[in-house]
């Protein structure tokens, strides 16, 4: 697995990656077009902003912090698309007291049109789960969880295709195995399906039958694992597949300063991103795409 950092820091807070299309100069063209990627993952309830005596983060997160940011930068590109890579649920009284519905409504109201689903989420049960998530306006996508014989069928999508000022955008979500992670009375019947030949065949169809100019995808897989382990991990995806342009990451709360970049089955390079836990930070990818759909991609991480 070939792993790179990013080739040219354009400042402290943001960097260039480099994905074979356009240069410095090209981000002032006006026929480039911009798409901002904001995503989140492992809030884990934690809904307040921390208290200024918390020894890990002090007066941080808090989702009305969050809405701010979002507002801001979706006023300055109208252009972007909020997504969360699960692990939504579990962490404060706010899940034990209302079980997942106040995370979703603040989520509705945030904005965000797309979340996987982690393991938390079942904390309560696949039919809590599946109570909370008819309450979801955003897509809730994942590919490689069979729900067809729990109360969860037909309530989450394989993928979806966003279009934001002409680019089509093809969302696909994985979550992690279930088993010796949940207990089996809470995912009841959910079937676990291995990742990878999942994201083969989906990112087939989003990249060669519906011609998505952007693959992503929503995962809490792992950003990484020990060499002993035989769990799949983000690092594993990227480099065993193809079409894949951006992972957005979860599970592990890994705290990226900046992407991994990995090259993939074909060598071409594959965004990986993961930015920690409970709402402190926020990820941003900005995608620009040249009049041939070439593109180009900066990054930056937002503290809240």
């Amino acid at each position: 697995m070939k792993r790179r950092e990013f080739i040219i820091k354009t400042s402290a807070a943001t960097s260039l990656l480099t994905l074979g299309g356009l240069g410095l100069s090209s981000f002032s063209l006006p026929n480039t077009k911009r798409i901002t990627i904001l995503h989140t993952n492992d809030t884990h309830s934690h809904l307040d902003t921390f208290s200024s005596t918390d020894p890990k983060f002090p007066n941080q997160g808090g989702a009305a912090k969050r809405a701010t940011i979002f507002n801001d930068i979706k006023s300055e590109n109208p252009n972007t698309l909020i997504l969360d890579a699960g692990d939504m649920f579990q962490g404060t009284p706010y899940f034990n007291y209302y079980g997942g519905e106040l995370e979703i409504k603040i989520m509705n109201m945030l904005g965000y049109e797309g979340g996987t689903i982690g393991n938390h989420e079942f904390d309560n049960g696949v039919n809590s789960l599946a109570e909370q998530i008819m309450k979801a306006k955003f897509d809730v996508i994942n590919a490689n969880y069979d729900f067809k014989n729990t109360l969860m069928d037909g309530l989450t999508k394989p993928y979806k295709v966003y279009i934001k000022d002409g680019i089509k955008i093809g969302v696909f979500g994985l979550g992690v195995k279930l088993d010796g992670l949940v207990n089996k009375s809470e995912y009841g019947e959910t079937v676990w399906n291995h990742p990878l030949e999942i994201a083969q065949d989906i990112t087939q169809i989003l990249k060669n039958n519906l011609h998505c100019d952007l693959v992503i995808c929503l995962s809490h897989l792992g950003y990484r694992y020990g060499a002993n382990s035989d769990m799949f991990s983000d690092l594993d995806l990227a480099a065993k597949t193809k079409n894949i342009d951006l992972i957005i990451g979860g599970h592990t709360h890994t705290f990226l300063e900046k992407p991994t970049i990995v090259t993939n089955l074909e060598g071409k390079e594959v965004i990986v991103n993961q930015v920690g836990c409970y709402g402190v930070r926020v990820g941003q990818i900005d995608f620009y795409f040249d009049a041939f759909n070439n593109k180009t991609a900066t990054s930056r991480v937002i503290s809240v």
